[in-house]
C-alpha cells in the first residue's frame, strides 16, 4: 500500500467510527428501532445499487429499439419481440422507425414516413422498381438531406420512396455497406465500422 492509500483508510476509518458513535448515541436505549431503521437504509442502499447497475438493461427493455454507439464507432441494436432488429433513426430532423433488412438494396421509406420527412410523395416520379415477396412495386429516387442514426449523422443519402403497401422503412444494405462488418451475436446485431 502506498502511504496515500493508508492516510486515507485511516481517514475513512475514523469517519466511519465516528458516524457508527453518533448514531449509537442517538439510539441508547433503543436499540431495537436503530436496527430496523439501520436495516430500512441498507435495504435502501442495496436497491439504489442494483437499480443502478440494471438501468441499461431497463432502458432496452423500455426501448429496445434503440440503438447503442459503440466506443469504436460501431452501432449495436437489441433483437426486438417480433425477432427483427429495429432501428429508430432521424430522417431529415424527424424520428422514423426502421425495419434493418440485409435483404432491401437500398433505404426504403413509406409513403407515410417520406410525408413526415418533408418529402411529397405525390410529386415523385416513381421509375425504379424492385421486386419483392409480395410481387414487384415501383420506388421513387429521392436524397435525404440528413440521415442520423445512433449519434452518427450522414448528408445527403439516396434512397427510395416506395410506391407499394409497406408496412414500415427499410433500411437497406446502401446503409449497411458503410460499416465494414455485420454481425448478429445471439440477440445483438452490430455494426463495425
Amino acid at each position: 500500500m502506498h502511504d496515500f492509500e493508508i492516510a486515507r483508510l485511516i481517514y475513512l476509518s475514523l469517519l466511519g467510527a465516528a458516524i457508527l458513535a453518533g448514531v449509537l448515541a442517538a439510539y441508547r436505549g433503543r436499540m431495537g428501532a436503530g436496527l430496523r431503521d439501520a436495516l430500512t437504509w441498507g435495504l435502501i442502499f442495496v436497491g439504489l445499487i442494483a437499480a443502478y447497475g440494471l438501468k441499461d438493461d431497463v432502458a432496452r427493455a423500455l426501448n429496445p429499439q434503440a440503438a447503442a454507439l459503440l466506443p469504436d464507432g460501431g452501432i449495436e441494436l437489441r433483437r426486438a419481440a417480433d425477432g427483427h432488429f429495429h432501428l429508430k433513426a432521424e430522417v431529415n430532423g424527424v424520428p422514423v422507425e426502421f425495419l434493418v433488412d440485409t435483404g432491401a438494396s437500398q433505404i426504403v421509406l413509406t409513403r407515410a414516413d417520406a410525408r413526415r420527412a418533408g418529402i411529397d410523395p405525390e410529386d415523385l416520379a416513381y421509375t425504379s422498381r424492385s421486386f419483392t415477396a409480395n410481387g414487384p412495386v415501383t420506388n421513387a429516387p429521392v436524397r435525404l438531406e440528413r440521415l442520423e442514426a445512433a449519434g452518427v449523422p450522414l448528408s445527403n443519402v439516396r434512397a427510395v420512396v416506395s410506391g407499394g403497401d409497406l408496412f414500415q422503412s427499410l433500411l437497406g444494405m446502401d446503409y449497411l455497406d458503410r460499416f465494414s462488418r455485420i454481425s448478429v451475436e445471439g440477440d445483438r446485431l452490430v455494426l463495425t465500422p
